[in-house]
């Protein structure tokens, strides 16, 4: 009886810092040279900002939907229309999931540490890539 509550307590534990450790990523939003800001949009036209991590392969972005937190990528998958700000500089986009081979290509060339996937309380991942609109430029 005596290891059940100490693995019941280790669970309670584990799920207590994953819980911390997303909210504060949520919270500050850290931002770096390989982040930008994705504007995804409700139903009723309200933009709202998330900033995320840029991954490029060639001349595409992605990006990857790494955490239990994903608001942001339930609206894109609703409305894949967003817009992604870089480099001060703000495009529009349509976003498509990406499925398939072309999914597993993404998490061999974009892997994250175990150490991260630990912390994150190993979230089912998957990507974004964006699309250029066209008279966006």
């Amino acid at each position: 009886m005596r290891t059940n509550k100490k693995i019941i307590v280790l669970l309670i534990g584990y799920m207590g810092l994953v819980i911390v450790f997303e909210s504060f990523l949520g919270l500050i939003q850290p931002r770096s040279g390989d982040t930008m800001v994705i504007t995804s949009f409700e139903i009723d036209g309200k933009a709202i900002n998330r900033v995320v991590s840029r991954l490029e392969q060639g001349s595409d972005i992605f990006v990857a939907v790494n955490h239990w937190p994903r608001a942001w990528a339930r609206r894109i998958r609703l409305n894949p229309n967003v817009q992604i700000t870089y480099n001060e500089t703000t495009l529009n986009y349509s976003a498509v999931i990406l499925e398939g081979g072309e999914h597993d290509k993404a998490v061999s060339d974009f892997p994250v540490p175990l150490a991260f996937r630990v912390l994150t309380g190993f979230p089912p991942r998957y990507f974004f890539r964006f699309e250029l609109q066209e008279g966006a430029v």
